[in-house]
């Protein structure tokens, strides 16, 4: 590792009758230079900018499209036209092995142009002297035939620790575990597996040496390549819970003797056998990895390899008889992307969007009315694929208004004009309005509530196509500028439940102001107590529950 000194900062000075020299002008370019590839450094780090995909256009050669992107020195590389190459004629590919993983890099390169005669030499020897006239900035393409340290990665460290556990010519396995928890938080440790087509079936065994953490499932760890898979990587996740105690470290890692790694029926053995080290913090993660990036020393931000490239490529080669083929080839292995702030910002907006919307679901409901007798019914179907859920209840005539253990009713909330609003931190104006204490007849204890914006319309055209009555589930402006757009507020719904009491109260947030209006809310109690208890339609009961539970799932399952 070198570290590169872009300041301090030198800049000519320019007077009447100066001269001017070669390392006048030499340092003209260096002053502007320097200052820019030190901002690059860093304020946009290094990675992959636009581009620069890498294609196999046959078996034995890839072609790397126009492209750029920032070196670790902060130098900028352009290919400015599409390049094919033959891996076989590249530098750094060797004919020794055939069946293996190599590493398509680029790195920043420079070419001298333009030879032109030297005037001033001419004047020290008598034959002619040429020099170049230009300088073009270009760039290098070479085959690695390892992978790299993953300490040497860009900020390979700020987030998470990982350690190699084994490394050859055809398998590494890596260890990852984050760098912070909290405490007795759940975190992921990860298992990664890299090893070359054809190399042999995997498999790994070992007694997990933890301190101050504990797996869940138990301290033996297990992975078995599935057979008929043809991966050239793999990753298993570990769930791990964190001490109780703050301010201490933790480490994770293999227990000595107790390894077995294998490929195929041949034993290999581990390396040193290091841990990876986890801080126990009480402090927010996040505030805690912002202050240790921006904490960090200038020299540290901007060090870098002694020869800096980028991963455009690892390509995974297969041997056929007695040469190679292509196989596959994955794009930037290890992640090195620079995004810029326009493409950050679109990204944040699409992930505040998607935390809006997601676990949002369409609400249909349905009531019948039986022949007087009848077990009721209740039926809840949930589709998928729409994200429909449809509640279908059959009441016998004469009979009650629900069936053991759910109830339904509605609530009208006014909704009045307002000017004391609070404002959000995008603009938009908002104020909440709530119903009164609504007691849901399931008695004392916890009860699942789903609600529904309901609409019906006086329209006469929309009752002949039976679109008259409406029930919008989740957030009713996913249908804002449609024709399905509900003529009521735009709202968002809550509730609050009252155990002890047996109540619950319904909370309605306009997201704008309006004429003054009433928000009918449509309302679901369910309790399992009662469910459990009841004696008839029990297996209605049960399949209502797994789709209300299936639903359930899949809103938080987007939401993540």
């Amino acid at each position: 590792m070198k570290k590169t000194r872009y300041y301090p900062f030198e800049r000519n000075r320019y007077f009447y009758g100066k001269l001017l020299t070669v390392r006048d002008f030499e340092s003209e370019q260096k002053y502007f230079n320097d200052k820019r590839r030190m901002m690059n450094r860093l304020l946009h780090g290094s990675g992959v900018l636009t581009g620069l995909q890498v294609v196999a256009v046959d078996e034995k050669s890839v072609s790397v499209e126009m492209g750029a992107a920032i070196d670790a020195l902060g130098r900028e590389i352009v290919v400015p036209s599409p390049m094919t190459l033959k891996l076989s004629m590249m530098d750094g590919f060797s004919n020794n092995e055939y069946a293996k993983n190599v590493y398509l890099c680029i790195a920043y390169d420079e070419k001298e142009k333009e030879p032109v005669h030297a005037v001033a030499n001419s004047s020290v020897r008598s034959d002619e002297i040429n020099d170049y006239n230009r300088v073009l900035e270009s760039y290098r393409l070479f085959i690695r035939e390892d992978a790299p340290d993953p300490a040497q990665l860009p900020l390979a460290n700020l987030t998470d620790q990982t350690i190699v556990l084994y490394q050859d010519k055809h398998l590494r396995v890596l260890q990852t575990t984050p760098r912070y928890v909290n405490p007795g938080q759940l975190f992921e440790m990860k298992l990664r597996f890299e090893k070359t087509l054809k190399a042999g079936r995997i498999s790994f065994q070992y007694e997990l040496a933890a301190n101050r953490v504990e797996a869940l499932e138990g301290n033996s760890i297990q992975f078995e390549e599935p057979q008929d898979a043809q991966e050239s990587e793999y990753e298993m996740k570990v769930l791990l819970r964190a001490d109780s105690t703050v301010g201490v470290k933790a480490s994770v890692g293999v227990q000595i003797g107790t390894a077995a790694l294998k490929l195929d029926d041949r034993q290999l053995e581990l390396h040193a056998q290091a841990a990876g080290e986890i801080q126990i913090i009480g402090e927010a993660l996040r505030e805690r990895l912002m202050t240790d990036f921006v904490k960090q020393s200038l020299e540290a931000s901007l060090e870098a390899p002694s020869e800096p490239c980028i991963y455009l490529a690892k390509i995974c080669l297969i041997q056929v008889g007695p040469t190679y083929v292509i196989e596959s080839v994955e794009q930037v292995p290890f992640g090195e992307y620079v995004y810029n702030s326009s493409v950050m910002y679109r990204l944040a907006q699409s992930n505040e969007y998607r935390d809006e919307t997601a676990g949002q679901f369409v609400t249909k409901s349905k009531v019948k009315t039986l022949a007087p007798g009848q077990q009721p019914e209740f039926k809840v179907n949930y589709n998928k694929a729409i994200s429909e859920l449809s509640f279908d209840l059959g009441i016998p005539a004469g009979g009650g208004s629900g069936i053991a253990g759910i109830v339904s009713g509605v609530v009208d909330i006014p909704v009045e004009p307002f000017t004391k609003i609070s404002v959000s931190p995008f603009g938009k104006a908002t104020k909440s309005f709530f119903s009164g204490e609504i007691a849901h007849g399931l008695g004392e204890g916890n009860v699942l509530i789903i609600t529904s914006l309901e609409e019906s319309s006086d329209d006469a055209f929309s009752d002949m196509l039976s679109s008259g009555a409406r029930v919008y589930g989740g957030a009713s402006d996913v249908f804002k500028g449609t024709e399905f757009e509900p003529d009521a507020p735009e709202v968002k719904i809550g509730t609050i439940a009252y155990p002890q009491k047996g109540t619950f109260r319904i909370g309605v947030k306009v997201q704008q102001s309006s004429e003054p209006a009433n928000v009918r809310v449509r309302w679901w109690a369910y309790s399992t107590e009662m469910a459990g208890a009841a004696s008839a339609g029990s297996g209605s009961l049960d399949e209502a529950l797994s789709a209300l539970r299936e639903a359930a799932s899949a809103g938080s399952n987007e939401a993540e």
